[in-house]
């Protein structure tokens, strides 16, 4: 079984390769990042290194039962006033097994119980149908619409989450 797991510094080889591997695949949807990503992928996963050591952002991976192999990511960006932003992708080859509802599934569980966030928001190109139904899944709801930015770009649906609904209280 595939397990959610903190991003760490080791993770970084297999982390590029996921990110090389499916480059293409995730330009279908999103965009691109661009060479320079590539190039200076090892100063940029020790700076996210640190944006999570200090507690900005929380980064995770979905590992195969290989225990190497990154399946997607998972990312809680830009935390302020008990709210942050939820970003993943998945591999193409890990598309379809319900893996990326569950992995975010168990991201909103960790920023409600381990991280004390009492929402969430995402969002993403209105065409991408297979993050829709991750996020409805998940528990978000539409927050609205974003119109094409000045480069062309798509436009954007917004949703929001609140959390705390999961988390057992007791009086």
């Amino acid at each position: 079984m595939p397990e959610l797991q903190r991003l760490r510094a080791d993770h970084a080889p297999a982390l590029l390769a996921f990110e090389r591997e499916n480059r293409a695949w995730f330009a279908r949807a999103v965009p691109d990042r661009g060479d320079a990503y590539f190039a200076d992928f090892a100063v940029r996963h020790r700076a996210l290194l640190s944006c999570q050591d200090e507690g900005t952002d929380h980064f995770h991976v979905l590992v195969a039962d290989d225990g190497t192999t990154v399946l997607g990511r998972f990312n809680l960006v830009d935390i302020s006033d008990g709210e942050a932003e939820l970003g993943f992708r998945m591999a193409e080859s890990a598309t379809g097994r319900g893996l990326a509802t569950e992995a975010a599934r168990a991201v909103c569980h960790l920023a409600a119980t381990d991280y004390h966030l009492t929402s969430l928001r995402a969002r993403t190109t209105v065409t991408n149908l297979a993050s829709h139904t991750v996020l409805t899944r998940t528990g978000f709801t539409v927050a609205g619409e974003t119109a094409p930015d000045s480069s062309g770009g798509e436009r954007m649906r917004r949703y929001a989450k609140a959390l705390g609904g999961d988390v057992l209280r007791v009086y």
